[in-house]
């Protein structure tokens, strides 16, 4: 995308180190009242294979997992982070991967009441960790949960063992059940990863899919489709996947079965039953602050004049080694003024009950005739529906999602 910045971008950093607080609090364009709501990203970015769809910022545990350094260099990373948050309240804590389920309960508890010890959290703080069926074992998400985490997401993918090999995962369908099996016992609530549009797959699998999940009683399904990213096995050799009318008419399927079990639509790719929406991606979707911890770790934070996204050290052995000398930044930068609108939308158009003009002014430091023109073109365009208060998108926005935020990129 293209701007012309009216605050320059703060340079990246070329030794890691993180900046006196002064030097995000300095004058600029933009002007904040009360910070957004700030929640916590761990990156643990180690998995049994590497998957052939996946772009994340992933490194097979040849030889194990280093454990106790990379809880300690995760731990000096927060150290040397506090005075960006001092203060501040969080209120969700996820640990991605990677495949976090790797880790010990023992050292998932370790991490946990160190954060304890150095945040303030909220008294109903949301703790997520991804777990695999791959990594399962009986009584470990027991363990997880003594351990401080509150709710579990389990990456089943499919049940189909033919469609799991095609894509590459660990784990076979008859694992995948017994993980959901006990984390339902285990956890209040959970999560559960599906993927459509799989090589070969047919409406009947993706029928069966569905409707295994279902029951389990999710109080929360995430659903994506298989897409073909850069940069990975896929990419090079691609799968013969369903053709997009195909897949437009799963996703159709899929919104049906969802709501005829109770699960309401309440972003692009997730369904929830009563109040079960995840909180740290709603906190995500309203643009709201994270910091982000651990190899290749991405944040964003807002101070009183700019909002500040950074990124840590990617390769895990020079995060850890930079994280332990309290550098553990790779970059930093300013999100341009002229960007901030894009940056938005990108976020809240992929909440169902889109978001209220004043939260646009409140999260952006833009005032709302900013973006008033994309508004009014969107609004002709059918892809949204507003009020003097609020813009959601409709069945068509939501079905043309990225036509509809592209009409606010920068000119």
């Amino acid at each position: 995308m293209s701007s012309i910045p009216i605050v320059p971008a703060a340079p990246e950093r070329g030794d890691g180190a993180i900046s006196d607080p002064v030097h995000y609090m300095r004058m600029g364009t933009l002007r904040f009242g009360a910070p957004p709501p700030l929640s916590l990203y761990v990156h643990l970015p180690w998995c049994l294979k590497k998957c052939p769809y996946c772009d994340f910022n992933s490194h097979e545990a040849r030889g194990g997992v280093p454990e106790e350094r990379y809880i300690d260099a995760l731990i000096a990373d927060l150290e040397a982070s506090l005075p960006l948050v001092w203060g501040r309240t969080v209120i969700s804590i996820f640990f991605g991967g990677g495949t976090p389920s790797l880790f010990s309960p023992e050292s998932i508890e370790r991490l946990i009441g160190a954060i304890r010890a150095r945040l303030r959290l909220s008294a109903e703080c949301e703790i997520t960790l991804e777990a695999n069926p791959g990594t399962f074992e009986r009584d470990r998400f027991r363990a997880f949960r003594a351990a401080g985490v509150t709710r579990l997401s389990v990456g089943v993918q499919t049940f189909d063992d033919d469609h799991l090999k095609a894509i590459g995962r660990v784990h076979d369908g008859a694992q995948a059940r017994a993980a959901l099996e006990e984390a339902a016992t285990a956890f209040d609530t959970f999560n559960l990863d599906l993927m459509y549009a799989l090589p070969g797959q047919t409406m009947a699998q993706l029928e069966s899919d569905v409707s295994t999940a279902l029951s389990f009683n999710p109080p929360h399904l995430s659903i994506y489709h298989l897409t073909v990213e850069p940069n990975t096995y896929f990419a090079k050799f691609p799968p013969r996947l369903p053709e997009d009318d195909d897949a437009y008419d799963m996703l159709d399927r899929i919104t049906a079965m969802t709501g005829a079990a109770g699960l309401e639509r309440y972003e692009i790719s997730a369904y929830a039953r009563g109040d079960h929406a995840c909180r740290h991606n709603l906190n995500y979707w309203r643009f709201g602050d994270y910091l982000g911890i651990g190899a290749g770790a991405h944040g964003k934070l807002t101070f009183a004049h700019r909002v500040v996204r950074q990124v840590r050290f990617r390769e895990p052995e020079l995060y850890m080694r930079q994280a332990l000398a309290s550098r553990p930044l790779a970059q930093e930068n300013d999100v341009a003024r002229a960007e901030l609108p894009f940056e938005y939308m990108m976020n809240t158009l992929r909440l169902r009950d889109g978001f209220d003009l004043e939260d646009f002014s409140a999260r952006t430091g833009l005032p709302v005739t900013a973006i008033a023109r994309p508004l009014e073109k969107a609004e002709q365009m059918g892809l949204i529906e507003r009020d003097l208060h609020h813009v959601r998108p409709t069945e068509r926005g939501f079905d043309f999602l990225s036509d509809l935020q592209g009409l606010f990129l920068a000119d």
